[in-house]
């Protein structure tokens, strides 16, 4: 019994001066994986606000904070074509593009913040798809859009540009089918001035 005694106070310092767990070690292995864990982290979510604040930008953030309003007069056609009502069709499908986008307010008043004047100066049809045997299938028809956009607040133009746009039918379509021709045309003219519009800075 004695000997026992003797043995496990021999002992007992050597116990003492095991570790059951590398404090060090363990800290260090912690900060490693924090740190594997936390910068690919951090770098998804910059990711996603940059994005972010990319896509809200697109949307009209160049716009200058003073302009507010825009008047659209109506759209002079040009074009001699003789299509009826073209540049009334041509006014309320851009008119309903900036209502729609809401980036700057329409209005009718002449005192608004800026304005932009279309003039259309061609409209074109011509065979687009011909077969085989020389016979026309599909047409395709060109609008060419005159667009002077002008800062009535600091009184310059912001530009002056042609845009064009295009939309194809069937040569054996009817009247109806070869207008929505013509109003595809015109959708893809307004869309690119709308974006050259509030984005365009």
């Amino acid at each position: 019994m004695i000997y026992k005694l003797a043995n496990l106070s021999a002992l007992l310092p050597k116990i003492r001066s095991v570790k059951c767990f590398d404090y060090q070690a363990i800290s260090g292995l912690f900060a490693h994986y924090s740190k594997c864990f936390i910068i690919p982290l951090f770098i998804t979510y910059s990711l996603i606000n940059f994005v972010g604040c990319c896509v809200y930008s697109f949307s009209g953030a160049s716009v200058p904070k003073y302009l507010k309003s825009i008047v659209i007069p109506q759209t002079l056609d040009r074009s001699g074509s003789g299509e009826p009502g073209l540049g009334e069709l041509f006014t309320s499908k851009l008119t309903q593009k900036f209502v729609d986008d809401n980036t700057l307010q329409v209005s009718n008043k002449s005192n608004a913040d800026a304005t932009l004047i279309c003039i259309i100066s061609s409209l074109n049809d011509v065979p687009s798809v011909v077969s085989a045997g020389e016979s026309v299938t599909t047409r395709r028809i060109t609008i060419a859009v005159q667009v002077t956009y002008k800062d009535m607040v600091k009184r310059k133009t912001v530009f002056e540009k042609s845009f064009s746009g295009y939309g194809d039918y069937a040569s054996t379509s009817n009247i109806s089918e070869r207008r929505s021709a013509i109003e595809s045309a015109i959708d893809n003219i307004t869309d690119n001035i709308l974006l050259d519009t509030v984005s365009g800075w």
